[in-house]
């Protein structure tokens, strides 16, 4: 199946969950990461389970604080 995975498109096979490309993609800080499909935000309890489909698209996004 063909998704984008952080505005590039890629193959994966079917059944892949966000955990599993978090994996594969070798997410930078996987526990603090937060991941978007198709612009809705995933809660953590739902990363293991939810099911990524063809034509899906999906972001990681990292929120850093800042200030003076």
């Amino acid at each position: 199946m063909k998704i984008t995975v952080s505005g590039k498109e890629k193959e994966y096979s079917e059944g892949i969950t966000i955990k599993q490309l978090i994996e594969a993609e070798n997410v930078e800080n996987p526990l603090y990461v937060t991941v978007t499909l198709n612009d809705e935000f995933i809660q953590s309890s739902e990363i293991e389970t939810a099911v990524i489909k063809d034509g899906d698209s999906i972001e990681f996004l990292y929120f850093m604080g800042g200030g003076c």
